[in-house]
């Protein structure tokens, strides 16, 4: 368990906390949609809390996971990265020190893990990259914490199949995924 000091909430958008979060006086720290807005917040809240973890709480698709399934992420990679006209492998980004897919520690043990694959893109059908759900912000948080020494923690509730419905889906579920996700955040915290 973290005290709030030391943990910084990072979610996407307001409408994933549907105001539950704010309700109860947790600080939440949007990043906005996509890896460049979400390593720029990452990055900001770093420097300015001093945090030794960021956890970020969100929203997700899959094809593997069931629709109001919650998943702790295991690692991330970058599912639109795709440099292999030059001879890199997909999803690697060319000249980095840092791997294609970073790893996480896994701090949940009852919740199941999948590897979640982040693009600038609202993922409907298969990936070019393997993993078992989506989402637009994670590795780049990922990225950022890695590089900064700062432990990443990321649960994501499953509001869609990452397929023709997602976003008819994805907006239908954001309330119970803001109920799922304040349940466990409260976990986290120290009584």
């Amino acid at each position: 368990m973290f005290n709030t000091n030391d943990l910084a909430l990072l979610m996407a958008l307001p409408g994933e906390s549907q105001g539950l979060f704010e309700k109860e006086n947790f600080t939440v720290h949007y990043t906005g949609i996509g890896k460049v807005n979400a390593a720029m917040v990452a990055t900001d809240i770093i420097h300015k809390t001093k945090c030794k973890v960021i956890l970020n709480l969100g929203t997700a698709g899959s094809s593997k996971f069931k629709t109001h399934e919650l998943v702790e992420v295991s690692s991330f990679v970058q599912r639109d990265m795709d440099i292999t006209p030059l001879g890199f492998a997909r999803g690697e980004t060319p000249f980095d020190p840092l791997p294609g897919a970073i790893e996480l520690i896994p701090y949940f043990p009852e919740l199941p893990k999948g590897v979640c694959g982040t693009g600038d893109n609202f993922e409907t059908g298969k990936t070019a990259v393997p993993c078992d759900l989506v989402d637009m912000e994670g590795y780049a948080i990922a990225k950022v914490c890695r590089r900064l020494g700062v432990q990443f923690i990321s649960l994501k509730y499953i509001t869609d199949g990452a397929n023709s419905d997602a976003h008819k889906d994805w907006e239908a579920n954001l309330i119970s995924g803001a109920h799922k996700l304040i349940e466990y955040y409260r976990k986290i915290l120290v009584k």
